[in-house]
C-alpha cells in the first residue's frame, strides 16, 4: 500500500442500521472485517481468517472517527468466500447489496463520471433484465442480448432481409 492510500478515509455504507466501512485499494474493494462480522453475526478473528487465502485479507491504517486505526480488511473475493463458507439465506441479499450497490458506489466515488468514462446500468422488465453501457452519450447493449429483445417468430417474407448482426447472433447461439 502506498502513502496516499494510508490516509484515505473509508466510505461508510449502512445496512440494517449497521455501518460498513469500505474503500478501494489499487482499484479493488476492501471491507472492514469488524463491520462485516457485525453484519453477518460472526467474529472474524485469526481462526476465521485461516479459511481465506493470504491475498484476501490485510491490515491497513484506516481513518475511523478522525483517528488512524490498524484495521483488518477483507477483499471483495474474501467477503464472498466467507458468505459461502458460513452460508445463511440472508447472505444472498447481503451479497446482492454489496455487488450492486456498495462496489459500484466505491468505484464511482473514486472516478467521477465523465463523458469519456463508460458507466453501467440495468434495464429491468417483468420478463427479463438487460445490462446497458452508457458511453459517449449513447446506450449500448451486448450483441448476445439483442435476440432477447426481438420477437421469437418473424414472418417468412421478412427472413430475406435479415440484418447481418441478427444472422451472426443466431449462429453464435447455435454453437
Amino acid at each position: 500500500m502506498n502513502c496516499d492510500e494510508a490516509y484515505l478515509p473509508p466510505h461508510v455504507f449502512t445496512r440494517h442500521k449497521r455501518p460498513l466501512h469500505a474503500l478501494l485499494l489499487e482499484n479493488q474493494p476492501w471491507f472492514s472485517a469488524r463491520d462485516l462480522g457485525r453484519l453477518i453475526g460472526i467474529c472474524l478473528n485469526e481462526r476465521t481468517l485461516r479459511k481465506l487465502d493470504p491475498d484476501q485479507h490485510q491490515y491497513a491504517q484506516i481513518l475511523f472517527n478522525g483517528s488512524l486505526e490498524n484495521t483488518l480488511l477483507i477483499s471483495e473475493s474474501g467477503v464472498y468466500a466467507l458468505l459461502i463458507y458460513h452460508y445463511c439465506p440472508e447472505y444472498r441479499s447481503l451479497r446482492e447489496w454489496l455487488t450492486h450497490d456498495v462496489v459500484p458506489a466505491l468505484r464511482d466515488a473514486r472516478q467521477p463520471d465523465s463523458p469519456e468514462r463508460p458507466t453501467l446500468s440495468r434495464l429491468i422488465w417483468p420478463d427479463m433484465s438487460l445490462s446497458l453501457l452508457h458511453w459517449n452519450n449513447q446506450p449500448w447493449i451486448r450483441l448476445q442480448d439483442v435476440p432477447h429483445l426481438l420477437p421469437d417468430e418473424e414472418p417468412v417474407q421478412q427472413a430475406v432481409n435479415v440484418p447481418w448482426w441478427k444472422k451472426a447472433s443466431r449462429a453464435l447461439q447455435s454453437l
